[in-house]
């Protein structure tokens, strides 16, 4: 294989900004063609980036130009079809986050491309910032001890997106649990090593969100907000350990936004951002920080890994069983935030 053969479905902002941008950079990379059921827009990401053919049909485009590997860059509602498609066309699928809307579609996604013998990865890209890597190896190492609990959290002040789909709960599947919690669920199930669960809670509102308003990242309308503007949760797992999830677009805190994943040991505890090592050496108590490039852009990483495993020179970092556990524990948070009652998993469910 020469150059990668490359179509991108979905002409939108993470599309552009995060796919076709870092497709276009890789010298063993042609982009082909791009796909989007909004003609306008998708001929505007055409003539952006020089692709040499668009659709507006994606069967159509994977029969006519028939790519090697496609990156689906659309709502979440259609990321289970989408990629299906794509794998039983014979091609390599990167999806955004989150895999799906539901575990049923996320296993889905997975046996597809088992049964297809394509390789399937998913958008998580704080996976694949260097730190993170080094934090896996201090973890496997046994320098933490036993890890045995930990919270994960992202915050916004105001930052109900008002663009997209984002407040939309048919086209998305939630609000910011799905949308950015999902990413700081799947560092800390990576880095605790995918620990069987016992059973998950959670409570949520949307009391901000109702009321309309402005934020950082635009305005939204009350009245079509359907989605949640925060959602609080606990995760039990079978060993005893446990973690906190707090996630919102909009709640009363004093700064704009806070993100983080920490992690507490028997030795030592860890702060992903930033990245912090804290424990006691000789008696005293010690804060290790580490200068980790927080200026790099990890969607880049995120596809020149999937370019590198679809061309047989590396693994896949994220694999769909990890991507199908953090999606079973998003729908499990969901699902206890609506009954008001925990969600009990038992049976190697999870």
């Amino acid at each position: 294989m020469s150059k990668l053969k490359v179509a991108v479905i979905g002409s939108g902002q993470v599309a552009r900004t995060s796919h076709i941008n870092h497709y276009k950079s890789l010298p063993d990379v042609e982009v082909s063609a791009v796909c989007d059921v909004n003609p306008d827009a998708v001929k505007m990401a055409a003539d952006e980036f020089q692709i040499p053919s668009w659709y507006t049909d994606a069967g159509t485009m994977l029969e006519e130009v028939r790519p090697d590997a496609v990156s689906i860059c659309v709502p979440n509602k259609f990321h289970c079809d989408m990629t299906c498609l794509c794998l039983e066309h014979g091609c390599h699928v990167l999806c955004e986050k989150p895999p799906a809307i539901t575990e049923e579609e996320a296993e889905k996604m997975r046996d597809t491309a088992g049964r297809c013998g394509k390789i399937l990865t998913f958008g998580f890209h704080f996976r694949h910032a260097e730190k993170i890597a080094f934090l896996k190896r201090k973890i496997e190492a046994g320098e933490m001890g036993t890890l045995y609990a930990g919270d994960v959290t992202w915050l916004r002040r105001r930052g109900i997106p008002g663009w997209g789909n984002f407040t939309n709960p048919e086209m998305q599947g939630g609000g910011p649990l799905i949308d950015i919690g999902a990413h700081m669920l799947d560092l800390a199930a990576w880095l605790l090593d995918y620990p069987e669960v016992s059973y998950v809670c959670a409570s949520s509102s949307d009391l901000i969100g109702k009321q309309g308003g402005t934020g950082f990242m635009g305005s939204w309308d009350g009245a079509r907000f359907g989605v949640e503007d925060g959602l609080f949760g606990f995760i039990r797992f079978s060993n005893g350990g446990s973690l906190h999830i707090r996630t919102s677009f909009a709640v009363n805190i004093a700064d704009k936004e806070e993100r983080n994943v920490r992690l507490y040991g028997s030795k030592r505890g860890i702060s992903v951002f930033p990245l912090g090592i804290y424990g006691d050496e000789d008696g005293q108590q010690v804060n290790a920080v580490y200068p980790f490039d927080e200026t790099k852009d990890w969607h880049y990483d995120c596809i020149r890994n999937f370019v590198e495993s679809c061309m047989g020179r590396a693994d896949i970092l994220v694999t769909p069983d990890q991507a199908v556990y953090v999606q079973k524990l998003i729908t499990g948070l969901y699902r206890s935030a609506g009954t008001g009652r925990p969600v009990i998993y038992g049976n190697g469910n999870l």
